[in-house]
């Protein structure tokens, strides 16, 4: 039994006929619209082939086949050939107030038998100090390199 019907227009097929053979454009998206191409049940299709067929031609999976057909139902041409963007929505830890904390704690001395600040110990006084409740070294980097702070820099402080 057969979810889901890929049936594309003319203007469609053309459009995806052009993008497989003309350009740049990356791999999986090229390799969608040949999914798309070859499960086309249209009026506009010679021949059909089948899930196997076509995985087996294109080097895929029978599961990314039935992915991109139902993206193309269900959300439409554009989002079956670049995939959806995500929803999920990242919390940012390090807003500019403990940024500034940060700095001036990178500019400081270091702690007594450290010759310099590393991104560990940074973190972990900025917890201690309460700047912030908890931050991942990763993070301290990521702020330091914004501002050519960091460490590893030669001509830092």
């Amino acid at each position: 039994m057969k979810k889901y019907s890929v049936t594309l227009t003319e203007e469609e097929r053309d459009f995806l006929n052009e993008m497989t053979s003309k350009g740049k454009h990356r791999s999986q998206k090229v390799l969608n619209a040949l999914t798309l191409l070859a499960c086309d049940e249209g009026k506009y299709q010679n021949s059909r082939s089948t899930n196997a067929e076509i995985s087996k031609v294109l080097n895929t999976s029978m599961r990314k086949i039935d992915r991109v057909k139902k993206r193309f139902v269900t959300q439409g041409l554009d989002v079956a050939l670049n995939g959806k963007k995500s929803d999920r929505v990242y919390e940012k830890k390090a807003d500019g107030d403990f940024e500034a904390h940060l700095i001036s704690l990178s500019c400081s001395s270091p702690p007594e038998g450290y010759a310099r600040w590393s991104l560990r110990l940074l973190a972990d006084r900025a917890v201690e100090l309460n700047y912030i409740d908890n931050i991942s070294y990763e993070t301290v980097r990521r702020v330091l390199k914004k501002t050519n702070l960091s460490p590893g820099r030669k001509n830092s402080g």
